[in-house]
């Protein structure tokens, strides 16, 4: 007698289907966007549209919490700081951060303990960053104020969070701080992946140390860099934490940002409208970023031979 083959049940032809696979490993992954992302963006979208305050569910208004943002001089100046602030700490954060990795990607001596401690800033909390640099820059017992007045540069304390333009630069020169770590870290790892074989055959050409940088090493990170930046501009854009610690958007507004501005209008403000409306206007800045990196990995395709 020749023994019968049982047929497969559907759910055993299911298990061996790929692609049901591939979507019931993605499924909770799924879930947990859908109800931590999606749902808190499409209800502040719709928050946006309405004139909802706190305890008081909102009614449909349209495009009104917009046209009035468009008239109000604080959301604008909001708009200008967030924009200055992303710019200028991303930058310093790029340029420091690219030198600190070029450093330690050389044969020092202690190599690994420095790679280590450069972590330190962008592991500490934010908030407690915050608190040991509003202690720095405090009014009367700022560290930085003493030390200049010891040496005889200053003769009064420097305002440094009471200011509006240096409140700015201060603010700026935490995020900095706070960042350079991350980008450091990251174009770090991908220094090593540029072939020395380039290096060795440029220096056999006459290059020199800046013209081998120039020519080889940034073209070859310029993938790397897309990414880094981007989440470097994510991070700065959306930034929170260390404003509302160090100056709650003051003095007079000058340090508030969208995000800031957004909490301040929408919680203590009972304004819940109004602040989605301006957490909702973060989003083409944001959209902004996220084309920078797909660009940015369009010329990995090409650096690899495909097409773009």
């Amino acid at each position: 007698m020749t023994a019968t083959t049982k047929p497969p049940s559907a759910l055993g032809a299911l298990t061996r289907n790929n692609t049901f696979l591939g979507f019931m490993f993605l499924l909770p992954a799924a879930v947990f966007l859908l109800c931590f992302l999606t749902y808190p963006l499409g209800l502040g979208v719709w928050l946006g549209f309405t004139d909802a305050k706190i305890g008081r569910d909102g009614t449909f208004i349209g495009l009104e919490n917009y046209q009035a943002l468009a008239s109000d001089s604080v959301f604008w100046m909001a708009v200008y700081n967030t924009v200055l602030y992303t710019f200028i700490a991303s930058v310093l954060k790029f340029a420091l951060g690219l030198w600190l990795a070029l450093i330690l990607n050389e044969n020092l001596p202690f190599k690994s303990f420095f790679r280590a401690i450069i972590l330190l800033p962008w592991v500490v909390p934010t908030v407690l960053s915050a608190l040991a640099f509003w202690w720095i820059y405090d009014a009367q017992f700022s560290i930085i104020s003493w030390s200049l007045i010891k040496l005889g540069l200053i003769d009064t304390p420097i305002n440094f969070l009471g200011d509006p333009n240096n409140a700015r630069a201060s603010v700026i020169a935490a995020n900095v701080w706070r960042g350079i770590p991350f980008v450091a870290i990251s174009l770090l790892a991908g220094l090593p992946t540029i072939p020395q074989s380039l290096h060795e055959a440029a220096s056999l050409d006459g290059a020199t140390g800046w013209q081998r940088f120039r020519f080889i090493t940034l073209p070859m990170l310029t993938p790397i860099i897309a990414v880094v930046m981007t989440f470097s501009v994510l991070f700065t854009f959306t930034d929170f934490q260390l404003i509302y610690v160090l100056t709650k958007g003051g003095p007079v507004n000058a340090t508030h940002l969208m995000a800031t501005l957004s909490f301040q209008r929408g919680i203590p403000g009972g304004q819940l409208g109004e602040g989605a409306a301006i957490a909702v206007a973060m989003i083409p800045f944001l959209l902004a970023s996220i084309l920078f990196s797909f660009f940015g990995l369009q010329r990995r395709k090409w650096q690899q031979g495909g097409q773009d």
